[in-house]
């Protein structure tokens, strides 16, 4: 959400201004890999930070990887990290009153701190002090540019990889290996199959381990009602993700994706799904630990969701020896006229990290990021320790079996313990698919190191369908085309706006609404739809996503030259 800033207000200018002195006061120094890490030194630093999104594994770099980070750098990272609110009510109480970190990764909320002056820009410092910073970002770095009006960049895209292939699916419908297994491993590609699978099973264990059988639950706890509520409306609808919306791609015109009519069928069936028992009947109402708790019970069936939001309880499925009440991951549509767009290519589109105009030592923090986007820095994260987490044999990085085993079962406190993969956040990086000198991936998700840390359960499971990973169940991206907009929920908006003011109607009204949709008898299920798309459009949507409309247009002229009216 590329939207129109202020100009340089004084505000803005006096902190420009104070960005420049701490440039000028820092000093600069060589550029190369080796020199930056050289010239930070160890001498010790501790730097602030907060993210917006939540990192239960953080342990204060007390991880092994953190200790080597640390050494090798001299810096220490302070991070406070949301819990579950997506950095919204920090990120509003930090502008209000100027108190910020050094470092900051505000999710969606860039744009309150961009509108307080918090911000700077890093373009100047990562082409003076950042060179692995220029090679990774290389012809991307136009699309780290905040906007078409402010050509700032404010922030270095850190939640994505640069190249990234996408090896392997870790959302979509899921089931569990048991049910599949026990029912012959039946074809899941449409609702209908879906269902059919859920009942069939539900219909023979009524119970699991003395308690009721859940055949399919939802988390629609606060923000989480996105994930496994309402974005799945759209995948299983042939539209890729773009946040709250649905964007034409000829005309690049904006609407707010529950105004598609296949989507009311979506919500028709989830409907249909709470009205035959086969719906969790507190789907709505159970918070984020009780719906993570049913699934490591083991007696949930089936989740729409993806991995990284219940993880944690099966990982406790792992430990506990329930590994056959893990997941398999299915792409499933509406109908089987459909195309899944799931892996459709945005390009290089992502959340970042950036330095407030609090940072005391500005230089010193992007050469921090720069050493971590090294070569080293990259495979230190990604992969740990040689000799502890990974051994070199025959010049390729081979992660040992103990160590796999670890990582595939005990993931959670496996993370705590190494740090491998806990600091992505803090710095640029290559993403799967991508090659070092040495002719090793920079990290660990590429096609044999994801077969290995598969489970025993979910090797069979994939086998019995004849392919290798999840993904190879979803259309592939190269059969899709790129979006000129990239993802469209990484944009930014301006904040204090009457935008976010409309955003935030709509917002309420769906989540007011859809569930009472959900939740309706089938007779009533078309006039409390009908109900929401009039109450969104009588909240101001259609201005809504008139103004959304230019923004994307505004994206596209940036980033690709294109005179879009």
């Amino acid at each position: 959400m590329r939207g129109k800033m202020k100009g340089n207000t004084p505000k803005t200018f006096a902190m420009l201004m104070l960005a420049s002195a701490m440039l000028v006061t820092a000093g600069c120094g060589n550029s190369g890999t080796k020199e930056t890490s050289e010239s930070s030194g160890t001498e010790p630093i501790t730097v602030t930070f907060f993210g917006a999104d939540a990192s239960p594994t953080w342990n204060k770099m007390q991880d092994a990887v953190g200790k080597k980070i640390t050494e090798q750098t001299g810096v220490t990272l302070e991070a406070e990290y949301d819990v579950n609110d997506g950095g919204n009510q920090k990120i509003a109480l930090m502008a209000a009153s100027g108190d910020f970190p050094d470092m900051i990764y505000p999710k969606g909320n860039l744009s309150k701190l961009v509108d307080a002056g918090a911000m700077m820009d890093l373009t100047d410092l990562i082409e003076e002090h950042a060179p692995n910073l220029k090679k990774i970002y290389g012809e991307q770095m136009n699309r780290l540019k905040y906007s078409l009006e402010d050509q700032a960049i404010y922030t270095i895209p850190t939640n994505m990889g640069v190249d990234n292939v996408t090896f392997d699916a870790t959302g979509g419908f899921e089931i569990q290996q048991r049910v599949l297994k026990e029912l012959g491993y039946p074809e899941v590609k449409t609702l209908e199959d879906y269902e059919n699978v859920l009942r069939a099973y539900y219909e023979k264990h009524p119970t699991i381990d003395g308690q009721p059988t859940i055949p399919l639950t939802l988390n629609a706890d606060d923000w989480k009602i996105m994930i496994t509520v309402t974005n799945p409306a759209f995948q299983a609808t042939g539209a890729p993700d773009d946040g709250e919306y649905y964007i034409d791609p000829e005309t690049y015109e904006a609407k707010l994706h529950y105004k598609r009519p296949e989507e009311r069928e979506y919500f028709r069936w989830l409907n249909k799904m709470y009205n035959e028992g086969l719906l969790d009947k507190d789907a709505f109402v159970q918070k984020d630990d009780q719906y993570k708790s049913k699934i490591a019970s083991g007696r949930v069936l089936g989740l729409i969701d993806q991995e990284w939001n219940y993880q944690e309880a099966e990982n406790a499925l792992k430990s506990s020896g329930k590994d056959d009440a893990t997941y398999a991951h299915f792409s499933v549509s509406l109908n089987d006229e459909i195309v899944d767009h799931t892996f459709q290519p945005a390009g290089f589109d992502g959340y970042g990290i950036g330095i407030t105009t609090s940072a005391k030592d500005p230089v010193r923090i992007i050469k921090f990021m720069d050493w971590l986007a090294s070569d080293e820095g990259q495979v230190l994260r990604n992969w740990g320790i040689e000799g502890e987490h990974y051994n070199v044999e025959d010049g390729k990085r081979v992660i040992p079996d103990d160590v796999q085993d670890r990582k595939t079962n005990d993931n959670s406190n496996f993370s705590k313990e190494t740090g491998i993969g806990m600091y992505n956040v803090f710095s640029a990086r290559y993403g799967d698919g991508v090659k070092d000198s040495t002719d090793n991936y920079y990290t660990t998700n590429f096609p044999e190191q994801i077969v290995a840390g598969y489970t025993a359960a979910e090797k069979e499971t994939l086998k019995a369908y004849g392919i290798t990973t999840w993904k190879e169940f979803y259309p592939a991206e190269e059969d899709l085309p790129v979006k000129d907009w990239g993802a469209a929920y990484n944009m930014s908006v301006p904040s204090g706006t009457d935008y976010e003011v409309t955003f935030q109607k709509t917002q309420d009204i769906i989540r007011k609404r859809i569930p009472e949709a959900v939740l309706t008898t089938p007779a009533n299920f078309d006039a409390t739809y009908d109900a929401l798309l009039a109450d969104l459009d009588k909240a101001g949507a259609v201005e809504m996503e008139k103004q959304f409309t230019v923004w994307v247009k505004e994206r596209v002229s940036l980033w690709t030259g294109k005179d879009v009216k």
